[in-house]
Formats: C-alpha cells, sequence, structure tokens
C-alpha cells in the first residue's frame, strides 16, 4: 500500500506534464484565440468528413443487393440490408487465399525491409567507411526516381532468376526503400554518442552496440516505418500485377481487378472485398495509433 501511494502521485503527475505540454504545444500553433482553436477543429472535422464520406459509401454499398447497389444511387438499400457480397466473395471466390498472399507478402516485405534499412541507416549513421558520403548521396538521389521506370530492369531480373510468378519475385524488389533508409539514418545521428562510447568502452562490438542500445532507443520510428512499410506493400498494386499471372498467388489489389475484368463491375462484391481488404489495415492502425504518431512526430527531427 505504502509503494501504491507513493506511485500513484508520479504517475498523475506525468499525466498532467503531458497535458501541459499538450496545450502547451497547441497555443504555439494556434496562439492563445478561443476563435483561431474553434475555427481549427470545424476544419478538422469538416477535412474528417470529406474523408470519411466515400469510406461510408463503400461500407453501406457491400450491405446492398447487387440490384440496389447497380440502381440509383441511394443512401439506404431499398430492398434491405443484405450479406450477400459478403457471403459470395467469401464462399464462391478466392479471397481466402489472397488474403493470404497479402499477409505473407507485406509481413516478409515489412521485416526485410526493417532489418535491411535500420542496418543501412546505422552504417550510414555511425560508421565510418571509404566511399560513406557518395553512398549516401545516391541512396537520397534514389528517392526521387519514379518507381515506374524501374518496373522493365526489374521485370527482366525477375525473368532471368527466374522468380516470376512466385513469392520471392513479389517481394525482393519491394525491399528496397532509400526514403527509409534516410528517415532512419536521420532518427540515428539524434542518439547521443555518449551512449555508443560506453558501450564500447565495456567491450561491445558494433553488432551488440547496434542491437542492444540503438534498436531498444529507436522502438518508436522503428514502428512507425514498420507500418508505413506494411501498408504500403499491402496496397502495392502494380508490381504484383506485372510480376504475377498465377491467381494462386495473386494479392488482393490485384485479385479484385481481375474479378472486376472477368465479371463485370459487380459493385457489391467489390465494395465488400475493399472492405476486407482495408480491415487489416484499420486494425493495424488502431492498434498502433499512437505509436504511428510518435514516430511521425520525431521522424528525422527530435529523435526522442
Amino acid at each position: 500500500m505504502a509503494t501504491e501511494s507513493l506511485v500513484l502521485p508520479e504517475v498523475s503527475k506525468r499525466r498532467e506534464i503531458r497535458r501541459a505540454d499538450s496545450r502547451r504545444a497547441t497555443r504555439l500553433l494556434l496562439g492563445s484565440s478561443t476563435t483561431a482553436r474553434t475555427l481549427a477543429m470545424i476544419a478538422l472535422v469538416l477535412m474528417a468528413l470529406i474523408w470519411l464520406l466515400p469510406f461510408a459509401w463503400a461500407l453501406v454499398t457491400s450491405f446492398k443487393t447487387e440490384t440496389d447497389a447497380a440502381s440509383a444511387a441511394t443512401l439506404w438499400p431499398a430492398s434491405g440490408w443484405s450479406l450477400q457480397a459478403y457471403i459470395n466473395v467469401l464462399t464462391k471466390g478466392d479471397l481466402p487465399i489472397w488474403m493470404l498472399n497479402s499477409v505473407i507478402t507485406a509481413v516478409l516485405v515489412t521485416a526485410i525491409t526493417l532489418v535491411v534499412s535500420a542496418m543501412a541507416g546505422y552504417a550510414f549513421s555511425r560508421t565510418m567507411f571509404r566511399g560513406r558520403r557518395i553512398a549516401f548521396a545516391i541512396t537520397v538521389a534514389s528517392i526521387m526516381v519514379p518507381g515506374q521506370i524501374l518496373i522493365v530492369p526489374l521485370f527482366q531480373q525477375m525473368l532471368t532468376f527466374r522468380m516470376v510468378d512466385t513469392y520471392a519475385g513479389i517481394i525482393l524488389p519491394q525491399v528496397v526503400a532509400p526514403v527509409m533508409v534516410f528517415i532512419l539514418k536521420k532518427f540515428f545521428d539524434a542518439i547521443p554518442q555518449e551512449l555508443l562510447d560506453a558501450a564500447r568502452v565495456d567491450g561491445a562490438g558494433p553488432w551488440r552496440t547496434f542491437s542492444t542500445i540503438v534498436v531498444p532507443l529507436s522502438k518508436s520510428i522503428l514502428v512507425a516505418v514498420a507500418i508505413f512499410v506494411f501498408i504500403g506493400a499491402w496496397n502495392n498494386f502494380l508490381w504484383p500485377f506485372i510480376v504475377v499471372s498465377d491467381s494462386s498467388l495473386m494479392t488482393i489489389p490485384v485479385g479484385i481487378a481481375t474479378v472486376t475484368e472477368t465479371y463485370g463491375l459487380q459493385y457489391a462484391r467489390t465494395m465488400a472485398s475493399a472492405m476486407l481488404a482495408a480491415l487489416p489495415l484499420l486494425v493495424v492502425f488502431m492498434l498502433f495509433q499512437r505509436q504511428i504518431v510518435r514516430g511521425v512526430a520525431t521522424t528525422g527531427l527530435g529523435g526522442q
């Protein structure tokens, strides 16, 4: 009981400090005017409604019959709510296989990209080697290269290595993310050098320093980068569409487009597929929204 009596005031004090910091940041951004804060809140609400309106329309359409979905655009279905679109998608199509393929590819792309980008960012930030500046300049410059330009040479490479219609063909070209290397490098720059020197004095080598000092201090940015990479890999359409023709290896975006082209545009079924495809991303965002905001707030800026 004595311990609890000491801990609870400390927790309350920390919460008050966080609230004060939040209010201070709001005042710095909008000033002390109540009118300015009210107008900003109204603008944010309006933008949120504008963003949510298409999502709400797609959600309602997914619960309509195909007849109601193809008729005049109305908010409420004339024939009542129906789960037939979801039943057809889950039982008569390949959506479960496509979702499994998306999970496999997105998870592996995220894991490999995170490992490669973190090691590359740490190397650019804390190690000295010949050609380091040139290599980092090339990495930064490659951010400006549109990915569509690389489609033809990447596909030729996949043909040469016989990786067309394979998981490796989908995954490997997506694991190179120069922008993530740049973000992580800037974050690692903000880690105090004294911590790394202390680890070196204690006998830790580069790998141990990276795994036991740098990675634990970078959890927020690593989680944010992982979520951004996962979302990008999950929603990627162009590259899986080009490198995969086998329906059993298609991801969700490619599979939905294939169904639309084969059977014609079926609004209710397409919207049901889109809702099921978006569900994992919504779950990920709801679970890790605090880490996302914290990672974005400190990306390359504060290093907190």
